[in-house]
């Protein structure tokens, strides 16, 4: 595996060949909506090699959640969002996750080791977070920020795609609603989600924590943002023209869910401890 430059105690992560760590597209003016779509990318930075993976297990969800960006891309063009995209993969250092958190960076992945992450010193962790994980984060609190100071209003989606089989359970869900204390726009969504003639989990087949997601607690219910979170199944977004249809479709969601809830004067949903809901055994934290 290639060396990282050290210099003065500090490791040096990302060198002049690798891209930024994020991609933003600014949207419309006055647009409420942030998409953040943390784990859109599969690129890893060149020192780090391929961590030890092949080129088929770097293809695989393990990496990436795979369509998310075209889908991101294309509800953000309906909404006129700001939407900020991942660049690398989630192998390196996971931009959903606390960075106390074990998942952080991971050493094995559904049944598949990391040889990578298996050795990764305090210096070289803090490399990836300085590098990837704190400058993707910087950018959405500054937008954030940006829509206090001229009074701006903002909906916070975080876009995300889940493998169809896991662990050997075959998920029955075609996408899944995810929330934590504040379900007053998810519960709006999940609705009309449904009404589409869609199997849609209801914090399936995943939930949110403080402890397991960063962009929900931190960007939604932290500053008291309407938001949610969205998993879409892997295989129902593998063509740029399934990418394209559930981006068109999520935007009429959006538009209608919104409405809704600004009709019973933004408290729509129940507002406390939420439930994963479902049965136990098909719900599992994240991995």
């Amino acid at each position: 595996m290639p060396k990282m430059e050290t210099m003065t105690g500090l490791v040096k992560l990302l060198g002049e060949k690798d891209p930024p760590p994020f991609r933003v597209v600014e949207g419309r003016p006055g647009s409420p909506f942030v998409i953040a779509a943390d784990h859109a990318g599969r690129v890893i930075p060149l020192a780090l090699g391929s961590l030890g993976l092949s080129s088929a297990e770097l293809d695989t969800h393990i990496a990436w959640d795979i369509g998310i960006a075209g889908v991101s891309e294309h509800l953000a063009t309906h909404l006129g969002a700001f939407m900020i995209a991942q660049t690398y993969s989630r192998l390196v250092i996971d931009c959903n996750r606390p960075l106390e958190a074990h998942s952080s960076i991971v050493r094995e992945s559904e049944y598949t080791t990391v040889p990578g992450n298996c050795t990764v010193s305090s210096l070289e962790a803090q490399a990836r977070a300085l590098e990837i994980f704190r400058p993707y984060h910087e950018r959405i609190e500054a937008e954030l920020e940006r829509r206090v100071r001229v009074g701006q209003a903002t909906i916070f989606i975080a876009m995300h795609s889940f493998t169809p089989r896991f662990k050997g359970f075959d998920r029955p869900w075609h996408c899944g609603v995810l929330y934590q204390h504040d379900a007053r726009l998810a519960h709006r969504v999940l609705e009309l989600l449904r009404r589409e003639g869609l199997d849609v989990g209801d914090n399936q087949p995943y939930f949110v924590s403080e402890h397991t997601d960063y962009g929900i607690p931190h960007y939604g219910e932290q500053r008291g943002n309407l938001c949610v979170e969205l998993e879409l199944r892997q295989d129902l977004i593998a063509s740029a023209e399934q990418q394209a249809r559930w981006g068109e479709l999520l935007a009429r969601v959006f538009h209608a869910a919104v409405a809704m809830t600004a009709e019973v004067g933004g408290d729509a949903g129940s507002v406390g401890a939420a439930s994963p809901g479902g049965p136990a055994s098909s719900v599992v934290t994240r991995s």
